[in-house]
């Protein structure tokens, strides 16, 4: 076991799957992630997007790929005899762990992608997910000049970003006691019975992102006094914050985060 894998269990060990109860007596199911209603209020966080300093271009992902496939230069994804470059799209996106990638990308707002395109910043009616922005698509595939948001996981900077306003929210700041939930699809060796509970400070819980036992942030995080509860789903593009109205504003007026209200989810 690696010391970033000992000093993560040190701080947040296991707990019994039981002190999750409340977690599905509130939200229900947690197999995706279990979802807050507002506790009173609620704010969606979005996952951050990038776009290449030459802009998002012509040539989508998928043809990207379908090209090298064609020239030999990209190899063909086959695992358990199933072809999956001729089985779908290839849209761009990932799922899990996400970050800056590097020199040359900047992030994209939501809000101007928005403008440029003319789609909502969120269809009605919808979470934000991959049926965001159609018309920045080709046939599902994003330019390759843009990497859209990660699904089932806030992006690295986004997570801890929102860790320090919850920090300077909490009255307990750094010493704020919290669990952590991961959701079995994002586990190795997924147990669908129990809750994979971690319990630490706040002030520890940028070391959840890089969580040996998953390749995503938690799916949630809540004060231990249920103050505050955060939930990502596994197939969405945004975290749902949901806790009092002081924190939501914070949130909302935060110029580092971009967050976005929601009437339609907040049930």
């Amino acid at each position: 076991m690696s010391e970033e894998s000992n000093l993560l269990s040190d701080l947040w060990p296991r707990v019994p799957s039981e002190e999750g109860d409340w977690l599905r007596e509130l939200c229900g199911d947690g197999t995706l992630g279990f979802m807050p209603p507002p506790m009173p209020d609620a704010v969606w966080v979005l996952n951050a997007m990038y776009e290449h300093e030459r802009g998002p271009g012509e040539v989508s992902h998928h043809e990207y790929r379908q090209a090298g496939l064609a020239d030999g230069s990209i190899q063909r994804t086959v695992f358990a005899g199933i072809d999956f470059d001729a089985a779908g799209v290839t849209t761009g996106g990932s799922v899990g762990r996400a970050e800056h990638p590097g020199p040359q990308w900047r992030r994209l707002r939501w809000a101007e992608l928005a403008r440029r395109t003319g789609d909502p910043v969120v269809p009605d009616g919808m979470p934000p997910c991959h049926h965001c922005f159609p018309s920045a698509t080709k046939k599902g595939s994003w330019p390759l000049g843009i990497i859209p948001p990660a699904e089932g996981s806030l992006d690295r900077e986004t997570w801890n970003r929102l860790i320090a306003v919850l920090t300077a929210f909490s009255p307990a700041g750094p010493d704020t006691r919290c669990l952590a939930y991961y959701n079995p699809l994002m586990l190795s060796g997924a147990d669908f019975d129990n809750l994979h509970l971690q319990a630490g400070r706040l002030g520890d819980a940028e070391l959840l992102y890089d969580n040996p036992v998953a390749d995503c942030s938690p799916s949630n995080l809540c004060a231990e006094d249920r103050s505050w509860l955060l939930g990502t789903d596994y197939d969405l593009w945004g975290t749902k914050v949901a806790g009092p109205p002081a924190l939501i504003e914070a949130l909302l007026d935060d110029p580092e985060l971009e967050t976005i209200r929601l009437s339609w989810t907040a049930p």
